[in-house]
This record gives structure tokens, C-alpha cells and sequence, in this order.
């Protein structure tokens, strides 16, 4: 059996939300063609899947139908503004988002089905942004939450983990679990005050989901020091109380120094060792199941990288990965340390965290 299934289709490259855009095919192609070098183009531990459509039903699971009818008209006129800040449509965008969608879900349904031990979806447009009635962010569908509640409706899992490293917190996600017990939500995002203006320290779940959303929105320009910290004294901790029957993680790729869209300074080797982190903490807790979800990376440099590292860790395939790691700023460390502390101070409440 192979290890790992990414999901990819050339469909993704019809998503055209204009010259100029960060989130363009271009990115995508830099992605595909990293895969195709080196020691992953010859390992037998992965394997591409292509995806399938998603149904309106599916994206109802998630979005309004009003909305979901929105975007076709959008589309179907020959394409325009979702939002009034930066999520564009083209003609095709209303179909290739529905293939983002099917794609996410057959990840989790091969997973779930011991076909294959993990996957990969490398999917677009992104969705971790995308609430129940509005586009955000440049995404459309919520593909991550739309295949959590796919878990919970058709395989009756009863406590999922999702994991959000994208460099902009997931308004979208948490919105849709806000009050359920039943997904697990933790981001580690930069400071959200300019977008998407939620993921705050004291935004801790409501209801049944009271002590079931984690945020630690850490400052600009973070290293790898801090981010790393965060992961092990905050992240994997919760986690591991928490033993998820399913790991999904919105991989959004856009904290690298070089990235264009968002302020972190993280190195691609820092992703590499979070992969690590995950896939072994998915070993422990839930037999491996895992699915990654591609949301955010604009640096045309490091995204093909620091994806086929991600993908080399879940497919246990070595992959050769350099990068300078930046040096950290004694200012930001200080500032990101206390936000560590004050983030344990809130969630101590509900975890055991040292």
C-alpha cells in the first residue's frame, strides 16, 4: 500500500483570479514541478490521485445555498469579485472550486478506507477564510471544514483535530466550530488585528466548544525559535490530551521570510520539522490518519519546497531541504514568548499544560 495520496488535477490551474494575484496557477505549477525532482520523483511511498467533484450537497455541509448560488452566478457571468477586498473568480472558478472541494473529501474518504495512510491535498482556491455566506482571503469553499463535517456526518467520528499553520488566522474554520466539542481547532497565525481581524488569545470556543478553540496569534516577523516553542509547549500537549480520531491540517505554507503575503519569518526547515511533529503525533494518537490541506504560500522560491518537504515527511521519503534560518530578533522573541505564556495562562483552564 502507498504511504501517501496527494491529490492533484491540472483542473486547478482553470482558477485564474487575474494578473497580479498572489494566489495564481503559477504557484501550483512550482509545487507539481518540485515533486517531479530529485528523490520524490522516483519514490514508490506516494501517489497522485485525481480528485472527483464535489456536489452542491457536499459544499452544503459548510456554506448557504444563497451563497453557494451567489458564486455560480458570479462565475457564470464571466467572473468577478467575491468579496470587497481580494477574492476574484473567473469563468471556470465556480467548477474548479467544487474539484477543491471533491478533492479534500477524497483525501479523508481514502484515508478513512485504508486505501492509503495518509494524503496530500493539493488543492485550489484555498478555503480556510471562506464562512458559511461570504468568500474571504481568496477562498470560496471551506475545503478543510466542508471535509471535517464529512468525517463526523458519514464515518461518525466523534473528536477531530484540525491544525491551521497558514501564516493568517482561519476565520472561516473556527466560525464553523466554534460550538462543538467535536473538532478540535488550533492556530498559530501572526498578529490578526490588520486581517482577517479574529484568532485573538481570549477566542476560546462557546458552548459545548468552550476550551476547543486555541489561538496563538504570534508577532511579525517570528522565527523558528518561537514558532517551535509554541508547537511544543502549546500545540502538542492539547493534542495529545485531546487524541483526535483524525488529523487534518490547513497547510497554509505563507510563513516563509520570503513570502510575499504575510509577515512571519519562518525558514522552510521549520515546516520540515512541524511535518515531523504532526505525522509522528498522528502515529500516536490516531494510527497515522492525517490529511493536509494546501491553503496559503506565495513565495515562488520556497513553495515547491517546503510542500514536497511536507510531503517527503508524510510519505517517509527523504527529501534534501536548504534554507538559512533567519536570525531571531531579541525584541519579537521576547514579545512572542509572552504571548506563549498568556496563551497557556487561557487554555490552562482546560488543559494540562506545563
Amino acid at each position: 500500500m502507498s504511504k501517501t495520496a496527494v491529490i492533484f488535477s491540472p483542473k486547478y490551474y482553470q482558477h485564474n483570479p487575474g494578473r497580479g494575484h498572489p494566489e495564481s496557477a503559477k504557484r501550483f505549477r512550482i509545487i507539481a514541478n518540485e515533486l517531479k525532482r530529485g528523490t520524490l520523483s522516483t519514490s514508490k511511498n506516494w501517489q497522485l490521485v485525481e480528485p472527483e467533484k464535489a456536489h452542491i450537497e457536499d459544499v452544503e455541509l459548510v456554506h448557504d445555498i444563497e451563497y453557494i448560488k451567489f458564486v455560480k452566478a458570479v462565475c457564470r457571468s464571466g467572473g468577478g469579485y467575491l468579496d470587497l477586498r481580494d477574492t476574484v473568480a473567473s469563468s471556470e472558478s465556480f467548477e474548479v472550486a467544487l474539484y477543491a472541494v471533491g478533492g479534500t473529501l477524497k483525501a479523508v474518504n481514502l484515508v478513512m478506507e485504508g486505501k492509503f495512510n495518509n494524503a496530500f491535498a493539493m488543492v485550489r482556491p484555498p478555503g480556510h477564510h471562506a464562512e458559511k455566506f461570504r468568500a474571504c482571503g481568496f477562498c470560496i469553499f471551506n475545503n478543510i471544514a466542508i471535509a471535517a463535517e464529512n468525517l463526523l456526518k458519514k464515518f461518525s467520528l466523534k473528536r477531530l483535530l484540525i491544525l491551521d499553520i497558514d501564516a493568517h488566522h482561519g476565520n472561516g474554520t473556527q466560525e464553523t466550530f466554534y460550538e462543538t466539542n467535536k473538532v478540535l481547532y488550533i492556530s498559530l497565525h501572526q498578529d490578526p488585528r490588520s486581517f482577517p481581524g479574529t484568532g485573538f488569545i481570549d477566542e476560546i470556543g462557546e458552548g459545548e466548544g468552550l476550551g476547543y478553540n486555541v489561538n496563538i496569534p504570534l508577532p511579525f516577523r517570528t522565527s523558528d525559535l518561537i514558532y517551535l516553542k509554541a508547537v511544543k509547549e502549546i500545540v502538542t500537549p492539547i493534542i495529545t490530551q485531546y487524541k483526535p480520531q483524525f488529523v487534518l491540517v490547513s497547510a497554509g505554507l505563507d510563513g516563509h521570510y520570503t513570502d510575499s503575503v504575510a509577515s512571519l519569518s519562518l525558514s522552510a526547515l521549520c515546516y520540515q520539522k512541524v511535518y515531523e511533529i504532526i505525522v509522528n503525533l498522528a502515529s500516536e494518537v490516531c494510527q497515522g490518519k492525517l490529511v493536509s490541506v494546501l491553503e496559503g504560500g506565495y513565495s515562488l522560491k520556497f513553495v515547491g519546497k517546503i510542500a514536497a518537504a511536507a510531503i517527503a515527511k508524510m510519505s517517509k521519503t527523504p527529501y534534501a531541504l536548504n534554507d538559512k534560518v533567519p536570525m531571531p530578533k531579541e525584541h519579537v522573541t521576547r514579545q512572542g514568548e509572552k504571548i506563549i505564556e498568556k496563551v497557556k495562562k487561557v487554555q490552562k483552564a482546560f488543559w494540562n499544560i506545563d
